[in-house]
């Protein structure tokens, strides 16, 4: 079983849409179609810097990272923001999560960016153990101001 990373073309739509169901599914979220095809949108347009990396295990999409690179007041460059990560249910445990990561950390030092970070529900000790892995919580809690 070969497991690919690779950035997302226009045909992955249809596997896209099926993964992000998934990911709304599992954060209990209902977003309208239309904030979902705005996401593809972007995610497709060159001009944006949302991204999307994808997990591909023998031709089928098995989980993605959603990522955009910025300017940081903390460092002389760009850190990178992993908005979105999420590994299909089957596939878990097998590497896709962490492929994802290292694959990002690859791409994010060869553009010169200088880190990634990213946030989780704290119930979530499945993605928690994965992450912990990497680097310990900075204890920052995040606020989330609606307009």
């Amino acid at each position: 079983m070969t497991l690919r990373i690779r950035d997302a073309t226009s045909g992955d739509e249809t596997g896209w849409r099926e993964l992000w169901q998934d990911y709304l599914d599992f954060y209990r979220v209902d977003l309208p179609p239309a904030v979902t095809a705005a996401t593809w949108a972007r995610l497709m347009d060159p001009a944006s810097p949302l991204k999307v990396r994808l997990a591909v295990r023998d031709g089928r999409m098995t989980g993605f990272a959603i990522h955009q690179h910025h300017p940081s007041s903390w460092v002389p460059g760009d850190d990178c923001y992993l908005e979105d990560l999420f590994v299909a249910e089957a596939e878990r445990g097998k590497g896709t999560g962490r492929a994802l990561i290292d694959d990002l950390m690859a791409l994010a030092r060869s553009r010169g960016w200088h880190r990634i970070y990213w946030h989780t529900n704290e119930d979530n000790a499945r993605a928690r153990a994965l992450y912990d892995s990497y680097v310990e919580s900075d204890g920052h809690i995040r606020y989330r101001l609606l307009l």
